[in-house]
């Protein structure tokens, strides 16, 4: 028998996962990341699969908060 996921939410996504693991782990979270491209002026899937996302947050100038909370949030969409 499957079990849903319980872990909690606050803790689903952390600032130190690369966005290849969270959007491997939780596919909900890609379309976030996508949203975020306009503003970084780049795909961030495309350039930065391989950082963390407290990286891709202080490198293209996005609010880290707001980008964890709505990730955890898509996370369990």
């Amino acid at each position: 028998m499957m079990t849903k996921n319980t872990e909690p939410e606050n803790e689903t996504i952390r600032p130190e996962m690369t966005l290849l693991d969270m959007v491997a782990q939780y596919p909900g979270t890609e379309q976030v990341i996508r949203s975020r491209d306009e503003q970084a002026g780049k795909c961030l899937l495309c350039t930065a699969l391989f950082d963390s996302v407290e990286q891709v947050a202080r490198d293209n100038g996005l609010d880290l908060d707001v980008l964890l909370e709505e990730l955890r949030i898509a996370a369990f969409r």
